[in-house]
């Protein structure tokens, strides 16, 4: 059987750099899912991670013989004030494998028990926010914006305290890597000049390898981390995902979407939409995460400021050039996905106006984000197709003032009214993980232990832009006694 073999490169960083710690055992690990694709995307076999042997790894009961477990070292900005430790409290890094791509992915343990870093925490994560992360980052995927994955979750047969007893479990999760800004700002605020530089040499070997060939390395890196974060919050808004906690710890040097917490789906558009229970004063709020991300990045260039030049102005004059490239980046990807959303292939003046128009609207009136374009997707080759989007609105009139404008834009448009319609539909899903479908499913497994929801989800979202007429039920938006109004760390 194809059991995991890990060339743990991190761990071979000097000792500042992390914890050695074991996972601590728990007392009766039931599996509750394998994610058998992407097992075999990383070379290990599906049946061996849902034997007796492979669950007992799961849960951090049974450490591979190559594996050498570790939990990495951090710190970081939460809502703005800076924490200089942070660390993995509770999550234990097995560490690395080489996909059948060639690619060194991270295959870390979430809940796997206390380490030096848990700050008088336990360790240990309750069920609902596993699976959580299971399902967004698993749809995020689907979706096709960069995340972190699930590859397996289990059940430990222990109970954790929280505001109540809840049940406990571990989620295995996958990653580029788990490095952060903050993990930059571990080194740097400690004056270790030396540990960024290692650091970054590292990020560069694993990430940017583009980098080490440029006349200057260490400034590619940043130009590159800048570009990955403008596109992949353009991805968030474009799908109306809210983070709800990008502090700098949970800012991911790779460019992809880390750490699910009490994140949400915008159902009606609502750009000041806030869900998160811990932000109370609306800095994450959907709108703000381009701006918020940006501030991240100044962070991470304070950090390389010593490895940019000898001259302190010089430096910091190369950090601001490089961070003044995050707007336009992040607008061409923004803009860009819009265009395609509304069915445009070319660019015109004109566009971003068009785009802003309908947003404006659809939050005046609110209309639902994620139906209203897949409706328009329809209405792009029938406008019988309209009432669908106009129904969307509170004053239906709000679309028929803006539909002529768009459709005139279509005409302009080469291909015909199938050809717009089917790529519109490539890229406005028809499936999102709404609030209510996720909360659902953790209080069927929580309150019942009854999982059937769960993969019910996995399997819809796995297809988010197919029709799926027999999960029909699963696209529209939450009755009002549904409605979920905030989502929790689960912490």
């Amino acid at each position: 059987m194809a059991q995991p073999a890990f060339d743990s490169a991190y761990a071979r960083l000097p000792d500042r750099f992390f914890a050695r710690v074991a996972p601590t055992p728990v007392a009766a690990p039931r599996l509750i899912r394998v994610n058998a694709p992407l097992a075999t995307e990383l070379g290990i076999d599906p049946d061996w991670l849902a034997s007796e042997e492979g669950v007992a790894v799961l849960a951090g009961n049974r450490i591979p013989d190559t594996a050498t477990p570790i939990a990495t070292a951090y710190a970081g900005h939460q809502f703005g004030g800076f924490v200089p430790q942070l660390g993995d409290g509770r999550a234990i890094l097995l560490g690395e494998v080489i996909d059948r791509g060639g690619t060194r992915r991270d295959v870390q343990l979430k809940g796997a028990g206390r380490t030096p870093f848990s700050r008088g925490g336990d360790g240990r994560a309750a069920l609902g926010p596993v699976l959580r992360e299971y399902v967004v980052s698993e749809a995020m995927q689907a979706l096709g914006i960069p995340t972190t994955r699930a590859l397996a979750a289990v059940t430990t047969g222990e109970r954790v305290i929280r505001e109540t007893m809840l049940p406990g479990a571990v989620l295995t999760r996958v990653a580029s890597s788990h490095i952060r800004v903050g993990t930059f700002q571990f080194f740097a605020s400690r004056g270790d000049v030396e540990g960024v530089r290692m650091l970054a040499d590292h990020v560069i070997a694993r990430h940017y390898p583009h980098a080490a060939d440029a006349e200057r390395p260490y400034r590619a890196l940043l130009d590159a981390v800048v570009r990955a974060q403008a596109e992949l919050i353009a991805r968030w808004l474009l799908v109306g995902f809210i983070h709800g906690v990008m502090n700098t710890d949970n800012t991911s040097v790779a460019g992809e979407t880390i750490d699910y917490g009490p994140c949400a789906f915008l159902d009606e558009y609502d750009p000041k939409a806030v869900f998160s229970s811990i932000d109370r004063h609306g800095r994450y709020a959907y709108a703000n995460q381009p701006a918020i991300a940006q501030w991240n990045l100044t962070r991470l260039a304070e950090c390389l400021l010593p490895l940019l030049a000898d001259d302190n102005d010089a430096a910091a004059a190369d950090a601001v050039e490089s961070l003044e490239a995050f707007a336009p980046a992040f607008h061409q990807a923004y803009q860009g996905g819009l265009r395609r959303k509304l069915g445009l292939f070319t660019e015109r003046e004109g566009d971003a106006a068009l785009a802003d128009d309908l947003l404006q609207a659809m939050a005046a009136n609110g209309a639902d984000f994620t139906l209203t374009f897949r409706g328009l997707s329809e209405a792009a080759a029938d406008e019988e197709g309209a009432a669908a989007v106009r129904s969307l609105f509170a004053d239906p009139g709000a679309y028929d003032a803006w539909a002529p404008r768009w459709r005139q834009r279509l005409r302009e448009e080469p291909g015909d009214a199938a050809a717009h319609r089917e790529a519109m539909l490539a890229v406005n899903p028809a499936f999102i993980p709404r609030n209510h479908r996720v909360e659902a499913v953790i209080r069927a497994a929580v309150d019942r232990d009854d999982f059937a929801p769960f993969d019910e989800l996995l399997t819809v979202l796995a297809r988010p832009y197919d029709s799926q007429p027999a999960f029909a039920r699963y696209m529209g938006p939450p009755a009002a006694q549904e409605r979920v109004l905030q989502t929790f760390c689960g912490t």
